[in-house]
């Protein structure tokens, strides 16, 4: 970016900073300035460090001295310079503005796990995707850079599922507040059983009753429940939880068939219901082991079109008999949703409540047709900010906020938010 574009940026967010009644559209094209002065900073810095680097022998210490930064912070400015020298393509974008600092991010990040002759590999496919990057967002580019290091793994995933497992680790430390910290690491295997098994006591514990110490925020009293579930679990196990939470060695898979959507052979889409690339070999034998094995698993098969589930196990339509959703509506729901329902989220929906679109205060049933996944954010904005969502027949959602303007959305896709 030339010089006298950055000065025009800056006089434009100074301008709309001082225009008190600026509408919409002038405040977003402030927010691009920003934005992409942002990127061409970031191109600096990353030029800057690589050159300090060169001068001294502990370049993040002296990258955090002179910007009053931490460690951290100029680790990551280190890394940053580092893999544009190896992408110098990306470098010139970042420059102009065409990507942001978090697509560079993306690849540095993508580049960690791989071996030595992987990640050379890796670097010289990447190198190509600079004009692909300039039209995509951050999860987009995201996705294509895991299936360009899966490429360079010349096996069945198998190797890469037992370094994983090497690199478990757990931390444990006293932080300078006198708090305890608790850092880990695991395989995807172990992090799905550990996720669901927390996710199950949180609702065990909490469902009904939410304990004095919880904060007021809806993101932190989730974290807040989360910490005293994994507590508990540590220090009682399972005890005490409810039915479901205390089978070891059992996971619940869902298989979710797109009867729309062809794959590469022409059949349905499949979706395998674990959120991590898993090896095929022992994805195959996640799903056909029996009750007598030491990896034993429950499978059930949704099967939806266009939003609509045409088949899912289990009662869908529970009516006015409980507020709480069972099993079976969770399951054909997260057929439906991976993340929060509301567009651009992105909390898992292993996170997300059931929410009755005709709330149950107001006669609304638990039937699935007026359930719908939201996190904890979303669903104060709903209760508390006069946020008013409706599902048509097909699951499209409108949403109308309090200023009067209307979202609508097309089906729900397990593929994007």
């Amino acid at each position: 970016m030339q010089i006298d574009a950055v000065v025009e940026r800056v006089q434009r967010i100074s301008a709309v900073r001082r225009d008190s009644v600026a509408d919409r559209v002038t405040i977003e094209s402030a927010l691009r300035a920003s934005s992409e002065l942002k990127a061409w900073l970031a191109a600096g810095d990353a030029e800057l460090a690589g050159r300090l680097a060169a001068q001294v022998s502990f370049p993040e210490k002296a990258i955090a001295d002179c910007t009053r930064s931490s460690l951290n912070d100029a680790t990551k400015a280190k890394e940053r310079s580092d893999t544009l020298d190896k992408v110098p393509g990306f470098a010139g974008a970042l420059d102009a503005a065409d990507v942001t600092p978090a697509h560079i991010d993306a690849i540095t990040k993508g580049a960690k796990p791989l071996t030595d002759d992987q990640r050379t590999d890796y670097y010289d496919r990447v190198a190509e995707l600079v004009e692909i990057a300039t039209s995509a967002s951050v999860e987009e580019f995201r996705r294509r850079l895991t299936l360009e290091a899966r490429a360079t793994e010349r096996d069945d995933g198998m190797a890469r599922l037992e370094r994983q497992r090497r690199n478990t680790v757990l931390r444990v430390w006293a932080d300078g507040e006198g708090m305890w910290r608790f850092d880990g690491r695991f395989d995807p295997l172990s992090g799905v059983d550990l996720d669901a098994r927390l996710e199950a006591t949180v609702q065990a514990l909490f469902a009904k009753t939410t304990p004095k110490s919880c904060p007021t925020d809806p993101i932190l009293k989730q974290q807040h429940l989360r910490a005293l579930a994994f507590q508990h679990l540590v220090l009682n196990g399972a005890a005490g939880v409810g039915v479901g939470v205390g089978r070891p060695g059992r996971r619940e898979v869902i298989i979710v068939v797109d009867a729309d959507a062809p794959n590469g052979a022409g059949g349905p889409m499949i979706d395998w219901g674990i959120p991590v690339e898993v090896p095929t070999r022992v994805l195959a034998e996640i799903c056909t082991a029996d009750d007598h094995s030491d990896d034993h698993s429950d499978v059930h098969a949704v099967i939806v079109r266009n939003g609509v589930i045409l088949h899912a196990p289990g009662e869908l339509d529970l009516g006015r008999t409980t507020r709480l959703a069972n099993r079976a509506q969770r399951r054909a729901l997260q057929a439906l949703y991976s993340t929060c329902a509301i567009p651009g989220c992105t909390v898992r929906y292993s996170r997300c409540k059931a929410h009755h679109i005709i709330w149950w205060r107001n006669g609304g049933r638990t039937d699935l047709v007026n359930l719908l996944p939201v996190c904890a954010h979303h669903h104060t904005k709903i209760h508390h900010d006069r946020w008013v969502i409706t599902l048509d027949t097909n699951r499209e959602l409108n949403i109308c906020f309090p200023d009067g303007t209307i979202h609508n959305t097309g089906p729900p896709n397990r593929t994007a938010a």
